[in-house]
């Protein structure tokens, strides 16, 4: 059976560096729940479902309202798994019971920036560029070609050239938000990867991108959103 898209929301039990983390509540509600809210109220996927092996996460995440047809195996729960290996698995597994979907959207759980108005815009950009993918990007708020590296400590230029360029002068870099990639199905199993051969930009604001790896970017997170939402 055909389905339009899935919405595949990656959250294993194991976190190191913030025990739960995939759950842990994010301003009094788990924090997976606005990846799990997002993608419902976008309105665009067939299938709103958590890949995970936890049996807490599972419920956490039925109660509200995605789906965990199955559990992610051992393979694909370690610390090495690739977020292309989880999407790969769900693929497979979804094709064994009869179902396939021509375009996916992965959404991590703890990524309350996501909106169902940016996952709308993302699937709307995957459907009318003819990309392999979308990936939503933020802009580095200071010139990379400035950056700076120590060296038996003492301090140096990596690109030592830009010292007296014009901050204006210097492209724009940015990188991976961190938040989702909206993807052909068919292009994903033939490269393999989340950021495809094409991918076209969405460009998200800096207020609105926090990656969160410890406790500091935790409070940080929770005061971007804070100010996102005027709450």
């Amino acid at each position: 059976m055909d389905n339009r898209c899935i919405a595949i929301i990656t959250a294993r039990g194991g976190s190191k560096r913030i025990p739960r983390k995939n759950i842990k509540n994010f301003l009094g509600v788990p924090i997976i729940k606005y990846s799990i809210d997002a993608a419902l109220q976008a309105g665009c996927f067939d299938e709103v479902m958590v890949s995970t092996d936890d049996m807490e996460i599972a419920e956490i995440a039925m109660s509200y309202g995605a789906k965990v047809p199955f559990f992610r195996s051992e393979t694909t729960s370690n610390d090495y798994a690739t977020t292309a290996d989880v999407i790969k698995e769900v693929i497979d597994e979804y094709i064994k019971r009869g179902y396939s979907f021509e375009h996916f959207c992965c959404v991590y759980p703890t990524a309350p920036f996501v909106t169902s108005d940016k996952l709308r815009m993302a699937m709307k950009m995957l459907l009318e560029t003819g990309a392999d993918s979308v990936l939503p990007v933020t802009q580095f708020s200071y010139p990379i070609q400035r950056a700076l590296k120590i060296e038996n400590g003492v301090v140096k230029m990596i690109w030592p050239e830009n010292y007296i360029a014009r901050s204006q002068d210097l492209m724009p870099a940015y990188h991976d938000c961190g938040q989702f990639y909206c993807m052909k199905t068919k292009s994903f199993l033939e490269q393999k990867i989340v950021f495809a051969k094409y991918t076209v930009p969405i460009i998200i604001p800096e207020s609105e991108v926090q990656d969160i790896d410890n406790e500091e970017d935790w409070k940080v997170a929770e005061m971007k959103y804070k100010i996102m939402k005027n709450l």
